[in-house]
């Protein structure tokens, strides 16, 4: 192999290791501007529930948050909605989880897991690990609360 096929060969590699590198970091860049998107569309949702808690003084019914979910823009981003009023009572900490939707990212450096919405508005981002153990805490649970622990 002469000079010439030599630097042919490395300014392919050059090129595709290049190349290789940009696919990743814009499928890394999709994920977590995915996992920001589901973040902000909770928030908005907590900010609707509040807003509902100030007026009315309980949390909505799940049927009103199924019509809002329907409004909020982005939704798809966030997921099937676990929402947790059945299981909210006058006496609930404010950490209880209200809602949550879990976020899975195929071929991704960021790892799966769920966004949460706490009774006191706070959203935030958490691991599988870190989410089972929460909602394994909770006093009660829902059906598919239970069935998620189990496939965790």
């Amino acid at each position: 192999m002469n000079k010439r096929q030599k630097a042919l060969l490395l300014e392919s590699a050059i090129i595709i290791g290049i190349t290789a590198a940009a696919v990743v970091a814009i499928i890394n860049l999709k994920q977590w501007t995915s996992r920001s998107e589901a973040m902000q569309i909770m928030e908005r949702l907590g900010q609707i529930i509040l807003q509902y808690r100030k007026e009315h003084g309980s949390v909505p019914s799940e049927d009103y948050i199924r019509s809002i979910e329907e409004e909020l823009q982005g939704k798809i981003r966030l997921g099937k909605l676990h929402y947790r009023a059945r299981w909210i009572s006058l006496d609930s900490n404010p950490d209880e989880i209200l809602a949550y939707a879990e976020q899975r990212f195929r071929f991704s450096l960021i790892s799966d897991g769920y966004v949460v919405l706490r009774l006191d508005g706070r959203v935030e981002w958490m691991g599988k690990e870190g989410f089972q153990k929460l909602l394994s805490q909770q006093r009660r649970k829902s059906p598919a609360d239970l069935q998620i622990l189990q496939d965790l």
